[in-house]
């Protein structure tokens, strides 16, 4: 689905910009995984993975950021599969982050309030289809219950309903020509109209959380 004109890119962005501005950082979850020692990692829908992939890379505490596929199994785990809407996956991004310096919490913080739009069902933006799709798949007990506690405490600050799901699956790492998208295609027409603003409302709504 991304494989849409470049006209009705570049009349979107004007749309995708107009949100960025508005964009605000939602509250805090009112709990939060406990910030043990050692590296942690946090899986997360939100529509096509370049976009989700940047917003994390620039996010204070996380060490690296894959995009991916989960949900669905190995063997149909690419994207000429994916893209096919045939397969259980979802476009997803693996965050390995630093619990001392960013929390599990503050990334779904960060996940509802600039990387996605959680009201959307089955898509984000002009992208179409369950690939799309807005899920969390979390990597232990307690990041479920955390998920879970969020989206209930989030419920009134959506005009529409939030939609995410709660999923189990494995991740499975993405082709190379997916890693680091928007950094190696700056200037590519997919990312300036719908992925540079997340970045920019990134740094707008959160100056403390991000870094160039």
């Amino acid at each position: 689905m991304r494989s849409i004109l470049l006209l009705t890119i570049l009349l979107l962005a004007s749309c995708s910009n107009a949100s960025a501005a508005e964009s605000r950082l939602l509250p805090a979850p009112g709990r939060d995984v406990a910030a043990n020692s050692g590296l942690q990692t946090a899986v997360l829908a939100g529509g096509c993975f370049w976009g989700v992939e940047a917003v994390f890379e620039h996010v204070k505490g996380v060490r690296s950021v894959e995009s991916g596929y989960a949900g669905g199994g190995a063997t149909d785990a690419n994207y000429s599969a994916v893209s096919s809407e045939r397969t259980k996956h979802a476009e997803a991004v693996r965050i390995t982050f630093d619990p001392k310096a960013v929390s599990y919490g503050t990334l779904l913080r960060v996940f509802f309030s600039v990387a996605h739009d959680p009201t959307q069902l089955n898509r984000q933006g002009p992208d179409i289809g369950t690939s799309y799709r807005s899920a969390i798949f979390p990597q232990s007990a307690e990041q479920r219950d955390v998920a879970a506690a969020y989206i209930a405490q989030l419920r009134n600050q959506f005009s529409r309903p939030i939609v995410t799901r709660l999923e189990s699956g494995r991740f499975y790492r993405a082709e190379a020509y997916h890693q680091d998208f928007m950094r190696r295609n700056p200037a590519h027409p997919y990312i300036l109209a719908h992925d540079r603003p997340k970045i920019l409302a990134l740094k707008r709504a959160a100056p403390s959380l991000y870094r160039s």
